[in-house]
Order: structure tokens, then sequence, then C-alpha cells
């Protein structure tokens, strides 16, 4: 893992005079698992570090600025850069120059043999669009195969998750509504 995730987390936490016990119970991950992170010492998956910024009331971008690039234009160039850690998943925020988003735009890659997590809900509403690999979708405990070029829009308050359990990446984009005001 990156250890700057990390360091992020905890310093964002400790701005809101949060402690880990109350980090814990908005996100029903354990504290030595968040204490964990916050020391680089585990690595984290896309589902808990949304879990995370949701908590501690920013987007998932917050945590990797390095690949925000603004066109003052708002543009979106194919230049954008990538943030790869050591953990299950990389991360490209596509967003473009708008401030306030009221949805968030990213590029995900899971990488071969991501395991399955416990669906979870929260506020807002997610579009997934899978362009390689075969993306599994778990969706109110019914668990869906999406290919290349197969989508889903749904309410986030509706139990879900994703995984990769091939041998192979998957790649597909993420739009999640912008319940958190940034």
């Amino acid at each position: 893992m990156d250890q700057d995730i990390g360091i992020l987390i905890k310093r964002l936490r400790k701005s809101k005079k949060m402690t880990l016990k109350e980090v814990s119970e908005k996100t029903d991950l354990s504290i030595s698992f968040l204490s964990q992170v916050e020391r680089s010492l585990c690595s984290i998956t896309l589902h808990s570090l949304r879990k995370i910024s949701e908590a501690l009331g920013v987007s998932p971008s917050y945590f990797f600025p390095d690949t925000i690039q603004m066109d003052k234009d708002m543009i979106r160039r194919g230049t954008y850069k990538q943030s790869e850690h050591k953990s299950s998943f990389i991360y490209s925020d596509l967003s473009g120059n708008v401030s306030n988003p009221i949805f968030v735009p990213i590029l995900v890659t899971l990488l071969p043999g991501d395991q399955r997590e416990t669906p979870f809900s929260h506020a807002g509403q997610e579009f997934i669009y899978v362009t390689d690999g075969i993306l599994t979708i778990i969706l109110d405990n019914t668990e869906y195969d999406l290919y290349p070029g197969d989508s889903i829009h749904m309410n986030s308050t509706i139990p879900h998750n994703w995984f990769n359990k091939t041998d192979k990446p998957t790649n597909f984009i993420f739009i999640t509504s912008n319940s958190i005001k940034v």
C-alpha cells in the first residue's frame, strides 16, 4: 500500500477530531484494521477506502491528490495519471475542473483474484461500465457477472459490492453520485 494513503487518512481523521473507534463505528471496519491502514502495515481495498472517505466526509479522490489534473476548459485529456498501490486495485480519477461535483467518475482496474467482501450500502447512486474483463457484482445477495460492454446503474442504498474472481485484470468506469459535499 502506498504510505501516503495511510498518512492522509490519519491526518484527516485527527483534523476532524475523530477517534479510530468513531471511524470504525461509521464504517463497520475494525479498529485494528484502521490502525494498520494508517500505519501502512496492510493494503486497503477500494471498497474500504470508499467507506473511510464517506465516514471522513471526503471524496475518495482526496486520497489521490496527484491523480487530479485540472484543464481550465474542463476537458480531460487522455494523459491522466493512474495511482497504483500495493493493493488489489488501480484507481484513476477522471474528474474535471468542476467544484462541488454531484458525481465522481473513476477508472478502476481490479487486479486478478480480488476477494469477495461483505456487501454494504450507503447514500447515493452508482453506475458501472465494464470495459475489459469480467466484473462480479453482488447486489442484494445475488451475484451477477458483467462482461465488456455491460453496465449497471443502481441505488447505493441496496447492499452491494464487486470483485474480480478471474485470473486477469478487470477494467471498468465507476461513477458515483457525490452525496458528500467536498
